[in-house]
């Protein structure tokens, strides 16, 4: 009996046609696949999914995860930034948006700030969040007692709660810059009200936070010494701007960057708090990594003491070295080409338009501007008039690429007969011993002044002396008014015009020479998505949008 079908069929098949037939088959096969996967791919998008787990390094150890007294270490910057929410916060510009903040009213004459507090906002505990929480960590604070490193900015406001989600400010003075200050992390009541002032750096809920913020405290870990080595986060479902992607964050803490950057090569961590200027180009274009680069509002700058040094007292020669100065030089050779040149403190990505003159490159005219002034080049190309030798020291902290920055500048304005000695110093001794007690002749030096500036603490005359910001030790009554106005000053185009007089009176004075703001370099693996920054406040504010960072991807239809 003869059989029929596709087994007779196939059986029937001499080998050779039984291969054809089955390389036929499986191209059909094979090709049905790719067709069916591209239509696939074609009716659907690559959306974030929740999960995954990311893990930074950072470079220090954290002592107080407390908003209240965070701000003069970065770690706990760091940390405070993801566990706390303030009223208000950044966006991915270093804009002010709301936050634990619903809504914000100011009065007419800008001294009262009227906040009323997210409905349905929580405490990690599951606690809501109130009025009543805010005016405690103000209250904190401005109370000496807690010892805040930002005290300062809370003296003049008073705060009275008007009802469970309502707090108001009253301002004794106008002050445009207020709504920044409300960013400062809140405390929950319920959890600290209890701790004494005296016991409020030693309490157990600095290193274990109750906050609102994106990421809960899960645990951290310690070495036998007691340094703590990570800590281990989880995000927070009730998280007013919603649930982050990324379901796990954890930190690992280093004692230098580059014990840090060793660990990172290892793949022991995902990504590393912002390098030096010098780390952070090592790792552009290697496989694997990306490296992001952002604005930060910070400019080095070179600060003349003139109470220290004879020649520098004159304003010819401080004119003189900022016209000898080439800042486009200086950003090639030191900084590879990664930042900007600054011939002011204002940068362009800082809110406001002023139009104001500034002092250009000009070698030529540098050297016109001394000789006019009688500074005459002796046979050591060093110049003089009568006594006073135009020669000086230069303090620079003891960074890679501020070394070289001093080194360019010393050739630049040896040029027009200035005798420059670099004096190069760590960092924490050059704050404890040079720059706090001003006992400088001229220093090299960066400053942050926020997306949105207030120049007050930088260059008004009461902030000379520490904890003031006055570098250059500048004190001048035009300034002095100006700066006082722009502080009360709300209305954009008002601002401009006043923030451009000052400006060009700094231009005028020069009491320091601005030289460049650095790019900065954040280095994550590429397999972390979703950063979107371009400029921030400080280096803590590269987590103002962690919510929408993701690891975890999935596929939805398109609509």
């Amino acid at each position: 009996m003869k059989e029929f079908g596709p087994a007779a069929l196939w059986k029937a098949l001499r080998f050779r046609d039984r291969a054809i037939v089955s390389v036929l088959a499986v191209v059909f096969i094979g090709a049905l696949l790719f067709w069916v996967g591209a239509g696939y791919i074609a009716a659907t998008r690559e959306m974030p999914a929740s999960g995954g787990r990311y893990v930074e390094g950072i470079v220090g150890q954290p002592r107080y995860v407390n908003p209240v007294l965070s701000s003069a270490n970065a770690a706990d910057d760091d940390l405070v930034s993801v566990i706390y929410s303030g009223l208000t916060g950044y966006d991915g510009d270093g804009r002010i948006v709301n936050r634990l903040a619903e809504k914000i009213d100011v009065s007419d004459d800008g001294m009262t700030y009227v906040v009323t507090v997210r409905d349905g906002a929580t405490w990690h505990d599951g606690e809501p969040v109130t009025a009543q929480d805010v005016a405690f960590t103000i209250d904190a604070i401005k109370d000496p007692a807690y010892r805040s490193p930002i005290r300062q900015k809370w003296q003049g406001v008073d705060v009275e709660v008007r009802d469970p989600r309502t707090v108001a400010f009253l301002l004794k003075k106008a002050y445009f810059g207020f709504p920044e200050h409300l960013t400062v992390g809140i405390l929950p009541k319920h959890i600290w009200d209890t701790v004494s002032p005296e016991r409020f750096a030693l309490a157990d809920a600095n290193l274990s936070p109750v906050g609102s913020g994106p990421y809960r405290f899960l645990d951290f870990q310690k070495d036998p010494e007691g340094n703590i080595l990570s800590y281990e986060l989880r995000s927070f479902p009730g998280y007013v701007g919603g649930e982050p992607y990324i379901g796990k964050l954890a930190f690992s803490f280093y004692p230098d960057e580059e014990t840090m950057i060793a660990s990172y090569n290892r793949k022991e961590i995902m990504g590393m708090s912002p390098l030096s200027s010098e780390q952070g180009r090592s790792f552009i274009g290697k496989k694997g990594v990306t490296v992001h680069g952002f604005h930060l509002p910070r400019v080095f700058s070179v600060f003349f003491n003139p109470v220290k040094s004879v020649p520098l007292a004159y304003a010819e020669v401080r004119q003189a070295l900022s016209m000898a100065t080439d800042r486009e030089t200086l950003v090639r050779d030191a900084l590879a080409g990664h930042g900007v040149a600054a011939s002011s403190p204002f940068l362009s990505f800082m809110e406001g338009n002023p139009s104001f003159t500034s002092v250009s490159y000009d070698i030529d005219g540098a050297d016109r501007v001394l000789e006019e002034k009688g500074w005459k080049k002796g046979s050591d190309g060093i110049r003089k008039k009568g006594e006073d030798r135009l020669a000086f020291d230069l303090r620079v902290p003891d960074w890679p690429e501020l070394r070289l920055t001093a080194d360019l500048l010393v050739a630049q304005w040896r040029k027009v007969g200035a005798d420059v000695t670099v004096k190069v110093m760590p960092l924490p001794e050059l704050n404890r011993d040079i720059i706090r007690p001003r006992e400088y002749e001229a220093l090299l030096y960066g400053e942050e002044m926020g997306v949105n500036p207030d120049f007050y603490s930088f260059w008004h005359s009461s902030e000379k002396n520490d904890p003031g910001l006055n570098l250059a030790m500048f004190d001048d009554t035009d300034a002095d008014d100006t700066l006082l106005k722009l502080r009360e000053e709300s209305d954009p185009a008002k601002r401009d015009e006043l923030l451009g007089s000052f400006l060009s009176l700094l231009s005028q004075k020069n009491p320091a020479v601005f030289l460049y703001s650095p790019d900065v370099f954040y280095v994550m693996s590429d397999g972390v998505k979703g950063w979107d920054i371009r400029s921030a406040n400080n280096s803590s504010s590269r987590f103002s949008g962690i919510g929408r960072w993701y690891i975890d991807t999935k596929r939805v239809w398109n609509k």
